[in-house]
């Protein structure tokens, strides 16, 4: 015995007939164009049933284009922030040991001359070339922001502080009082 399902989607598509034998592990499946209407209900042959489906909307057909997936995910703008912040972080601290060595240089020099006792204006021309390479650094780190800018002048102030008073103390340079 076979039973047979047909279903007929609109009165102008096609109508599928399925029919699967008792005997038969293969199913056949026929395709018929009809512009009829189908009855609720007919029988043909053996068991054969037919039913009527409301019509479908028939839109027009849509054109898709699948796209290549990207190989990852966009980061994450949290984890790019902590990446940036990191890079800055240790930009920021390599310019500042490099403040720090650069006035530590002169101070040093300026120790140095102290001890002496004897200095001339000779001696300090080498100070003043480690003055001018600081307040090169001192200016390049305030200009990007590492420093503030009146951290920056607070510096530089202290060095010329600490050149001037060596100077007096040697007797190189004598102020001058206001008037």
């Amino acid at each position: 015995m076979a039973s047979v399902a047909c279903t007929a989607v609109s009165p102008c598509a096609s109508i599928s007939i399925s029919a699967w034998g008792s005997n038969s592990r293969h199913s056949s499946v026929v395709s018929l164009r009809s512009c009829r209407a189908v009855s609720s209900s007919c029988f043909l042959g053996n068991r054969l049933q037919c039913k009527v489906l409301p019509p479908l909307v028939i839109r027009r057909p849509v054109l898709v284009r699948a796209a290549a997936a990207p190989a990852t995910k966009k980061p994450d703008q949290a984890e790019k922030r902590a990446r940036q912040a990191e890079k800055h972080r240790l930009y920021n601290k390599s310019r500042k040991s490099e403040v720090h060595t650069r006035m530590k240089k002169v101070f040093v020099a300026l120790d140095g001359l102290k001890k002496k006792g004897q200095a001339t204006s000779e001696d300090i021309a080498p100070v003043e070339s480690l003055i001018a390479e600081a307040f090169s650094i001192i200016d390049k780190a305030v200009k990007v922001g590492t420093i503030h800018r009146n951290k920056g002048g607070h510096q530089k102030s202290r060095l010329s502080r600490a050149k001037k008073a060596l100077e007096i103390q040697l007797g190189l340079y004598s102020p001058v009082a206001a008037s």
